[in-house]
């Protein structure tokens, strides 16, 4: 049996790590290269780094800050934010990530995801998705946004998924921004939805907030990874023993556990 993912995420803004709830409300959660330390020490498997108001604020990713977390890390690394063409990509490449994951701009240009592949190999492009719970007369659907979660696209999650692996992607960082930062839980529906419909590894993201969770993202939801910030950060949910948790639940870890 395929081992499970833990994966610590920061999510900086002007160089600093926030986090919020529901994309707002942010507030201070320290350095990033000092955090992505002690993730990594504490048994991460991967960290991932999203400068969540390049794209917003209409410029590139923070170099400095993915080169100087980049150095304190001897695990896979991913960045995302601001990424809107293929030299924005080998830009964050060249300052150490080893993969980069793209959102907005791969909704607005699909083939921006084949142009990285290409260059980097799928197994390097990993493709964001901010999905929302939509009701509407025909039931419930998961919608997509962009830009942060500010712009609806009408777009269904599933099937963006599906396009995203049609043209590339290697990965689907699927976050719920229904049950981001709320600490109630994995959306498990939502995951389920997405991994039944592709054939690539789907993270699954927001809602993080006990041990449990992590049980039921990787048991109902069939996640491949599981990222969180907060509880990481705050040291709520250490990952070592998150880890060990999980092993005793019948959930293959990766080493340590």
């Amino acid at each position: 049996m395929l081992t499970k993912r833990i994966i610590a995420c920061l999510d900086v803004d002007a160089g600093r790590v926030v986090k919020g709830v529901q994309f707002s409300s942010l507030r201070d959660a320290g350095d990033p290269a000092e955090l992505a330390l002690a993730h990594g020490r504490a048994g991460a498997d991967e960290v991932v780094l999203l400068d969540i108001s390049a794209t917003y604020e209409h410029r590139s990713t923070l170099l400095d800050v993915v080169s100087r977390t980049a150095r304190q890390l001897f695990i896979p690394f991913t960045v995302g934010g601001g990424i809107r063409c293929l030299d924005d990509a080998a830009a964050v490449f060249d300052a150490g990530a080893d993969k980069v994951t793209v959102n907005s701009a791969a909704l607005a240009d699909p083939a921006l995801i084949t142009r990285i592949a290409r260059r980097y190999g799928s197994q390097a492009v990993i493709v964001a998705i901010d999905a929302l719970r939509i009701s509407h007369d025909d039931g419930m659907f998961f919608g997509v946004k962009a830009t942060g979660g500010r712009h609806s696209t009408g777009r269904d999650a599933t099937e963006w998924a599906m396009e995203a692996e049609k043209h590339g992607a290697g990965e689907i960082l699927l976050t719920s921004i229904d049950r981001d930062g709320t600490r109630g839980g994995f959306d498990c529906d939502l995951t389920l939805a997405v991994v039944n419909a592709i054939n690539i590894p789907v993270i699954a993201s927001g809602g993080a907030g006990a041990a449990e969770h992590f049980v039921d993202i990787f048991r109902d939801g069939r996640a491949d990874a599981a990222l969180a910030a907060s509880i990481f950060h705050l040291g709520l949910a250490p990952i070592g023993a998150l880890k060990q948790e999980l092993q005793a639940a019948g959930i293959p870890m990766r080493w340590p556990c």
